[in-house]
């Protein structure tokens, strides 16, 4: 973020998590990496030093912080290449919908287990068949007597073997015709009848965090694990997008800020044809272009983290904010490795991890080509 946004909660703020990161992830994230798993242990010292649920009330465990505290802890581990622990899901995606759609019992059940970190948590939208679009979620729940049987399946599930609670996105019955498709968000336990865990995915890059598939057969899910009003799920999704595609731009606008200092290092150090890297028109003019569009989109970034603050709406706001910095991030990261030459293809090199790990911004939390739509509807306005 730049520095208009901080006051000084912030800056001892951010001096206390560099000091955390500094010591309790970056020395083990490579060797999370090799795992394709951090440990559950993260959390709960996460959860100790108050970085878990930074903006929930304090009644519930939370810090009762503004977004930027929230911002800036997805900032901060992106800086320091840290991306095998989303806390930005846990804090920032499924505790807002326990906070803002559950039920007291609900939130006094879950919210302070979440801040300290005995609870990991995750949310399963996507499906085998079923990506981007909500409208084509299959999983399913039906009422039987006081309780739900959810059967479907779920897949790229970021905390798929970690959580203790996942919110799970099923198609409902509904007792009149609506636009949307009938949607209801069920909050499934650890340990509960027919909630399985499939394998863990190999995946290209985001190594250290761990994905998963779940399956639901005949899962049994009480009627108070029921979040929010049957038939509303759509609603409460579209809602809450916006956040999750707003964490994600934060992150993307750290991790191209990353590649790029990293890529000056090395080409004023590296040389060829007897002068430094660095020293090539072609190297200062990528270098000049690529540092341009990051500070471009770190100031929309944080007019949008500050609009986060006013309650104002940002769902086309953190479309375009998502859209543009995934592709900025993929931009920076390709033309950098380049810079690196043949060292940034070898793993040894975290450029090649930077890389590898962009890739998938341009896909989840909605693809590229739905952000596309979303702003292009704003755009073109009712028909």
């Amino acid at each position: 973020m730049h520095d208009s946004l901080y006051d000084e909660d912030l800056r001892l703020f951010q001096t206390t998590l560099r000091n955390w990161i500094k010591k309790e992830v970056s020395p083990f994230h490579s060797q999370w990496e090799a795992d394709h798993i951090c440990p559950r242990e993260i959390y709960k010292k996460a959860g100790d030093n108050g970085f878990l649920l930074i903006n929930q009330p304090q009644e519930y465990g939370g810090q009762g912080l503004d977004f930027r505290f929230s911002a800036l802890l997805t900032e901060e581990l992106a800086l320091a290449g840290a991306s095998g622990i989303p806390f930005w899901l846990h804090s920032d995606i499924v505790a807002p919908y326990i906070e803002h759609f559950g039920s007291e019992t609900q939130k006094k059940k879950w919210l302070p287990k979440m801040a300290s970190g005995e609870v990991i948590s995750a949310i399963a939208m996507t499906e085998p068949g079923t990506g981007s679009d909500l409208q084509g979620i299959k999983t399913t729940g039906v009422k039987e007597g006081s309780a739900w049987k959810i059967n479907g399946a779920k897949t790229f599930i970021s905390n798929g073997i970690n959580s203790d609670l996942v919110v799970v996105v099923a198609r409902t019955e509904f007792p009149t015709p609506v636009k949307y498709a009938p949607l209801t968000l069920f909050l499934v336990e650890r340990g509960m009848k027919g909630f399985e865990r499939g394998r863990a995915l190999e995946k290209l890059g985001l190594k250290a965090q761990d994905t998963a598939e779940l399956n639901f057969i005949n899962c049994v899910v009480p009627e108070e694990n029921v979040l929010g009003e049957v038939g509303k799920g759509f609603i409460y999704l579209t809602r809450s997008l916006a956040r999750e595609r707003l964490c994600m731009a934060v992150h993307c606008v750290a991790s191209a800020r990353r590649a790029l200092a990293m890529t000056v290092t090395y080409v004023k150090e590296r040389k060829a044809f007897g002068k430094r890297i660095s020293d090539f028109q072609n190297t200062r003019y990528q270098l000049a272009q690529m540092s341009t569009e990051i500070e471009v989109c770190q100031a929309f970034v944080d007019r949008c983290v500050l609009d986060t603050n006013d309650k104002k709406d940002i769902t086309v706001a953190a479309s375009m904010a998502k859209a543009k910095t995934s592709e900025v991030l993929g931009k920076v990261t390709d033309e950098c490795l380049q810079l690196f030459g043949g060292y940034g293809y070898m793993l040894e090199y975290p450029i090649s991890r930077e890389y590898a790990d962009a890739r998938v911004q341009r896909i989840f939390g909605g693809t590229t080509e739905i952000m596309k739509e979303i702003i292009a509807k704003s755009v073109l306005g009712p028909e």
